[in-house]
């Protein structure tokens, strides 16, 4: 989806290995502009771990939590978790392109 909106994107399978994608490409000085996390992964660190050492990284990370559980408390108060929007699956291309400009325009977090 994220390619068909026009956007580049990598792929981690868990929490360490996006950390690690963050870490490398902050060093080159070709940061994200945006990073989401899946909530659960069946193997490694989830995304509430993971945002918690992105954000150890860089305080000004803008972190979207991504799940299918919606009853879930981190999904419920996400901004207390360190993440900046939530994208609660399923989601449509829409959603996706919706959340992802909502946050890249400063305004994230306003339901």
């Amino acid at each position: 989806m994220l390619s068909r909106l026009g956007y580049d994107s990598e792929v981690a399978k868990d929490g360490n290995e996006a950390v690690e994608l963050y870490k490398k490409a902050k060093a080159v000085g070709n940061g994200f502009d945006v990073v989401i996390l899946d909530l659960s992964v069946k193997i490694g660190m989830g995304g509430k771990d993971a945002v918690k050492k992105l954000i150890a990284i860089d305080p000004e990370v803008k972190v979207i939590v991504s799940s299918g559980y919606s009853n879930d408390p981190v999904i419920s108060n996400f901004k207390k978790y360190g993440f900046i929007e939530k994208l609660v699956k399923p989601y449509a291309m829409k959603d996706l392109n919706d959340i992802i400009n909502k946050v890249l325009m400063g305004n994230p977090g306003n339901h």
